[in-house]
């Protein structure tokens, strides 16, 4: 086999995604899956970091693949500090932010410090990370809240939309620099973003409560109502926390976040599931609208993928409300593996200027 080989690596909370691309066809992917009591004997996530190694290296070793072919490695980015869009090289400056989050935990954050590794045992080949959630290109007038003592900020499923929106671009034989586009990823967490000439200038911030209620999220929430429930005692910081983010969405009405299980309801009949699952869709049609406004009415397209996006009911339900702001494409399900090893191909065939975290 001959070609170029990219090693990706995405972890998650519960496993670790692991793939090779030659030539971008995936010749191994793998979803290695990690015992909760595996994971609990680590203090920080960070600590992780050996463990997942030697269980990486495990697996590269049994698939049998020739590490010359490999020429570049490419991690999940983490929670950096905000960045433009783009690939960045692993450097010394990202792996203590990696190692020491100015944002919070999360597992993402060994993809790099992983990748890093692997580049340092391959002679001439390079780690990288590209388009991390805290991708940040919003214009000064989308950050403003309400209030002084508030701020919006970008976190958004940066990787998935950004390899869609370009990937469509390609599809029409259209630079994605030259685009108005609307992206929805629809997952466990629901984002949004306005798309203009390659740059996403606004975008709800899907982790930490706003824009639609999700399958575990609850979005933006009536404030006074919130305000009140956080001082009336009933409830810590950590509960309220929960509500938001965990045990919201549809979580917190029906008490799963499987969407096709909440489908599977509907379709039996049962009118809460239906109700709640249409206003999941109603909330996700607005929130386009909303991203139209923002790009004056000038959307070339609006783009939907995302796990939930397989749901052909559910997306049916907001394209019968968005068509006519544009063309509506559906690309179902979410492969990041892919949309890693993409950003990995465009930097060493020299179709993008690797940036340099500082």
């Amino acid at each position: 086999m001959e070609g170029i080989g990219i090693l990706t690596i995405n972890p998650g909370s519960t496993s670790t995604k692991i793939g090779v691309f030659v030539d971008m066809n995936p010749v191994f992917v793998k979803n290695i899956h990690h015992a909760p009591d595996e994971l609990a004997r680590f203090e920080k996530i960070s600590d992780q970091f050996q463990y997942r190694m030697e269980i990486i290296s495990v697996q590269l070793k049994k698939s049998g693949l020739d590490k010359s072919l490999i020429k570049a490695v490419v991690g999940r980015g983490g929670l950096l500090k905000p960045i433009e869009s783009g690939v960045y090289e692993v450097n010394e400056r990202m792996k203590e932010d990696l190692r020491n989050s100015p944002v919070g935990e999360h597992a993402s954050n060994l993809g790099g410090l992983i990748a890093d590794a692997f580049a340092s045992q391959l002679p001439g080949v390079k780690a990288y990370i590209a388009n991390p959630v805290v991708v940040d290109e919003l214009e000064d007038i989308a950050r403003i809240a309400g209030h002084p003592h508030f701020k919006r900020i970008s976190i958004f499923h940066a990787l998935n939309q950004k390899a869609v929106a370009r990937s469509h671009a390609g599809f029409v034989m259209r630079e994605y620099e030259e685009m108005n586009l609307i992206v929805a990823h629809l997952g466990g967490g629901i984002t949004v973003g306005a798309h203009r000439k390659g740059r996403v200038i606004d975008v709800n911030n899907g982790l930490d409560g706003e824009g639609p209620f999700s399958p575990e999220r609850a979005g933006t929430l009536p404030v006074g109502q919130l305000a009140r429930l956080c001082f009336s005692g009933d409830y810590t910081l950590k509960e309220v926390m929960k509500m938001i983010k965990g045990e919201g969405g549809l979580m917190g009405y029906l008490g799963t976040n499987n969407a096709y299980e909440t489908e599977q309801k509907m379709m039996n009949g049962d009118k809460e599931a239906a109700l709640i699952y249409e206003a999941m869709a109603y909330q996700v049609a607005k929130e386009i609208g909303a991203m139209s406004v923002v790009l004056k009415g000038e959307v070339d397209a609006i783009l939907i993928t995302g796990g939930v996006a397989n749901s052909k009911w559910f997306v049916n339900q907001i394209i019968e409300r968005v068509h006519k702001i544009a063309p509506v494409h559906v690309y179902p399900g979410e492969d990041e593996l892919k949309a890693l090893a993409m950003n990995g191909m465009r930097v060493l065939k020299g179709e993008t200027e690797v940036k340099i975290y500082s």
